[in-house]
């Protein structure tokens, strides 16, 4: 998957949590990106292009969903 491929459409920060939600061109799919500092947490969540936003304002709702998922101690401030 290259860069290009990509595009941003929303991104939020608030509190040490980052939501980012993309498009990815070639598929035609959204994915919500999720980095949470303050939990020390990385997931990404593949909604319906329907359910996209709702998603992206309440990831945590969508959290088992995800596709890809990690805890990190180097992530929590």
């Amino acid at each position: 998957m290259t860069g290009s491929s990509m595009r941003e459409l929303a991104y939020r920060m608030i509190d040490g949590l980052e939501v980012t939600l993309l498009w990815q061109q070639a598929s035609d799919d959204v994915i919500v990106c999720v980095c949470d500092q303050k939990y020390g947490a990385y997931f990404e969540i593949r909604p319906p292009r329907s359910r996209a936003l709702d998603a992206f304002y309440h990831p945590y709702s969508y959290a088992s969903w995800n596709e890809v998922g990690y805890e990190d101690e180097r992530l929590a401030v």
